[in-house]
């Protein structure tokens, strides 16, 4: 598949993606990407995220692409189930654990818990072993249980702008890998 036979929908995390966020690049690169307002971006409210997410994925009049960062990569994997097929892959980056009674803020916890299902369609995972909002493990964990392809980023943080993954031409270049395989 090639960008242009997909909609790419852009899924940011807890306050959004700034302008120098890789998504915020890609977005503005990738012809047939564009960002989903999913609601708040400084308090999350699930049911929010999911029924705009779903209105989107519904308007597409071609097949979907999630690229989810953070809690926008849960978001992707919770409304899997929801979703009527169009979706035909989703690149998940540095998804948190929403299960960890310790993350901040708290109400990232409404995104959970995990899923613990095959996701309906084929996926990539990116994480970091340093990254503050999930241990190495779990999110392997998830992974497997999403059947995704999990590739691990060493320590790189939460790869985003932040950790020094502004333009992130190494992630790009593993999602048109992705692209060309579905």
């Amino acid at each position: 598949m090639k960008t242009s036979d997909a909609e790419i929908l852009i899924l940011p995390g807890y306050k959004g993606a700034g302008p120098h966020h890789w998504q915020s690049r890609w977005e503005a690169k990738l012809s047939s990407a564009r960002r989903v307002q999913m609601g708040d971006w400084h308090k999350p409210v699930f049911e929010d995220w999911r029924d705009n997410l779903l209105a989107e994925i519904e308007a597409a009049s071609r097949p979907v692409i999630l690229v989810g960062h953070s809690i926008g990569a849960q978001m992707a994997v919770q409304t899997a189930d929801l979703q009527d097929g169009k979706v035909k892959g989703a690149f998940l980056v540095a998804p948190p654990d929403v299960e960890n009674p310790a993350i901040r803020p708290r109400h990232l916890l409404t995104f959970g818990p995990a899923r613990r299902d095959p996701l309906p369609f084929p996926s990539v995972v990116i994480a970091s072993r340093n990254d503050p909002f999930c241990d190495f493990a779990k999110v392997e964990e998830m992974a497997g249980d999403w059947g995704s392809l999990f590739m691990d980023a060493g320590e790189s943080g939460h790869l985003n702008h932040e950790s020094g993954h502004g333009p992130w031409p190494e992630g790009l270049m593993v999602f048109a890998r992705f692209l060309g395989k579905l």
